[in-house]
């Protein structure tokens, strides 16, 4: 009997392990079909009849992504909207570009970890754990940075050239939450007195900071 409970935890631990990424498919391919009105736990299927290698490519990674904005960053994502077929395959990608001091701002990813390879330059990155540790470091060209799913995190260029990264994730769609644009930005918006509150500063403050985050017109 001692001699199964080895093996009882380690068939626990790989299934639990498998739970924790996407669903596994039940069949060789379901291309989303991203037009479908039908509203499921990700996308209902094209018929196979109609899927092509297109379904399957996506050429937006291969060259930087134009990074004259607030943050001086930019995120292109190549998942199950611009990849259909990766729906129920539980991957996908992001290319990160950042101009000389730009920043991919905290933000978190509720459903995948992220693991960062750095194509070129070198990034301070580093994530935040539940008891409030930071762990961080400075990342150059070759390295590997692995963000654990669920925790608020950071990319920055401190450099004087541009730098950009390549991004897995373990879900075809892991959702991003920045911070800031969160709580500053919501619709309809967060009160006044919540986020006053939460950061112990004014009104005043609190208007000035949602007036940046305020969609340009």
């Amino acid at each position: 009997m001692a001699a199964l409970v080895p093996l009882f935890v380690t068939t626990f631990a790989l299934l639990l392990a498998a739970a924790a990424a996407d669903p596994d498919l039940l069949q060789d391919v379901c291309v989303a079909d991203l037009n479908s009105g039908i509203n499921v736990n990700g996308f209902t299927c094209k018929s196979v009849a109609n899927i092509s290698a297109e379904d399957f490519s996506f050429g937006g990674l291969a060259k930087p992504g134009l990074t004259n904005n607030t943050f001086g960053s930019l995120v292109t994502a190549a998942n199950v909207q611009k990849i259909p077929g990766l729906n129920t395959l539980g991957v996908s990608l992001s290319r990160i570009d950042y101009a000389p001091g730009g920043l991919n701002p905290p933000h978190t990813h509720p459903r995948a970890t992220e693991i960062a390879f750095v194509l070129e330059g070198e990034l301070d990155v580093g994530f935040i754990t539940t008891t409030n540790v930071l762990i961080s470091k400075s990342i150059k060209k070759g390295e590997i940075f692995v963000f654990p799913k669920g925790l608020v995190h950071f990319q920055k260029n401190n450099g004087k050239v541009p730098a950009a990264v390549i991004v897995a994730f373990n879900s075809q769609l892991p959702g991003t939450q920045s911070i800031a644009t969160t709580l500053f930005a919501a619709t309809p918006p967060v009160p006044d007195n919540v986020l006053t509150k939460a950061f112990q500063v004014g009104t005043k403050e609190v208007e000035k900071i949602k007036s940046r985050f305020a969609p340009k017109k």
